[in-house]
């Protein structure tokens, strides 16, 4: 009966607020939501007028050509056309149309109950800054989640999310949740499609925002038609969020791991040949061990690049340990220390040249020639290494004041 009124009903009134000003906007992203979009109206309008609440509907049209925009307008919504396409997209432009105090965000699909907003508000009224709602503790209904997201996506994803973020969060990508405007506003949010979802709690994580969970349903989605949701390709474009925005798990812990094994190894060798068994290590495996923490220094070089560039554009927050390691490590030690590298790395060379000589500069052994030299190429390079670094240190450090 609900979606008759919506589809072809009479026209409802806007809703008025006292004061001209909501106390809480519901942003509703849309995109050809016909069949639903009226039915998720009425329960937020029915949510409002229980509870009390003095608030209004957005929806955030993202190119629509089902009459969703009719539809919404009928029904007494404020909409919002937005032209850029994607979830985030889409939330974005409706949430800087909205004038409430406290944003509510959720599908406009039927499967969150809008009942439930009441509960969400009071979390905010209580001083939090965002309100996630958690499905795993409300109740999933059969048919609403697939297999796949309900045992691997999810879990697997909001696990990598609490690892390397320190999240208490247990469902990252609840479509219902509901922050302030002041939260939002500081959050600064970029991502434009469905890891948008996981930018908002990562980022309320990292800036220690207080984060409330709220229990709710799910329901399957009343929609005919395919949901715009890709498992597969959303679900890598929420790993990939995840890891481009933690260069401690992506570049900095493999790069430790290659340093301390690689180095190990190449100075476990470098007195001479090892035997483990029956298998004998000698220069070859000294040579991919010097790779190794080549590699490895880079990696944890590019770490600290990606992070200091983050905190410079302003995608994360101040971060007081790296702000004490560059008082120790300034830009004077960082070339003193390169160039003290490119010095021992050049003089290893000249040593290798002295026992080329001592041979007469004819064939000589390549066991123990390769040693000296293997410490050379490892020694020049981390010395160029360090000195470019530095420099590029510098240089963002610039950019940052």
């Amino acid at each position: 009966m609900v979606a008759e009124r919506a589809n072809g009903g009479s026209k409802l009134m806007p809703m008025t607020v006292a004061g001209g000003k909501p106390e809480v906007s519901v942003v509703l992203p849309c995109l050809n939501e016909a069949e639903t979009l009226g039915a998720c109206i009425q329960q937020i309008r029915e949510a409002f007028e229980r509870s009390g609440i003095a608030g209004e509907i957005v929806v955030a049209d993202n190119g629509s050509t089902d009459g969703s925009r009719a539809i919404g307008e009928r029904m007494g919504a404020r909409v919002v056309a937005v032209e850029r396409r994607g979830y985030g997209s889409a939330l974005m432009g409706g949430i800087a149309e909205s004038r409430g105090e406290y944003v509510v965000m959720g599908d406009a699909d039927c499967s969150y109950d809008f009942h439930d907003i009441p509960k969400f508000v009071a979390e905010l009224r209580a001083g939090s800054d965002l309100a996630m709602g958690n499905r795993f503790r409300g109740g999933i209904r059969p048919g609403a989640m697939p297999p796949l997201h309900r045992y691997l996506g999810n879990p697997v994803l909001s696990g990598i999310g609490k690892l390397f973020f320190g999240s208490r969060c247990g469902d990252f990508h609840c479509g219902l949740r509901a922050f302030t405007k002041k939260a939002y506003e500081r959050m600064d949010l970029r991502t434009t499609g469905m890891e948008f979802a996981s930018e908002m709690v990562v980022k309320a994580t990292l800036f220690n925002m207080r984060i409330a969970e709220v229990p709710t349903t799910l329901s399957p989605d009343a929609r005919n038609r395919r949901p715009h949701l890709r498992s597969w390709r959303d679900g890598w474009r929420h790993l990939r969020f995840l890891l481009m925005y933690s260069p401690r798990w992506l570049f900095l812990y493999p790069g430790l791991a290659l340093i301390v094994v690689g180095g190990g190894l190449a100075l476990w060798l470098l007195p001479g040949s090892r035997h483990v068994g029956r298998v004998e290590l000698d220069i070859h495996t000294l040579l991919y061990a010097v790779v190794a923490m080549l590699v490895g220094f880079q990696t944890v070089l590019f770490a600290l690049f990606a992070k200091v560039f983050a905190i410079t554009a302003g995608l994360l927050p101040e971060d007081t340990r790296l702000k004490k390691l560059f008082r120790v490590f300034t830009l004077e030690v960082g070339l003193a220390a390169g160039i003290a590298l490119l010095v021992a790395g050049l003089g290893s060379a000249a040593y290798s040249t002295m026992l080329w000589n001592a041979h007469g500069f004819g064939p000589m052994d390549p066991v123990v020639l390769m040693r000296v030299v293997a410490c050379a190429v490892a020694l020049v390079l981390l010395g160029v290494q360090v000195t470019l670094s530095s420099l590029f240190f510098s240089i963002l450090g610039l950019a940052r004041k």
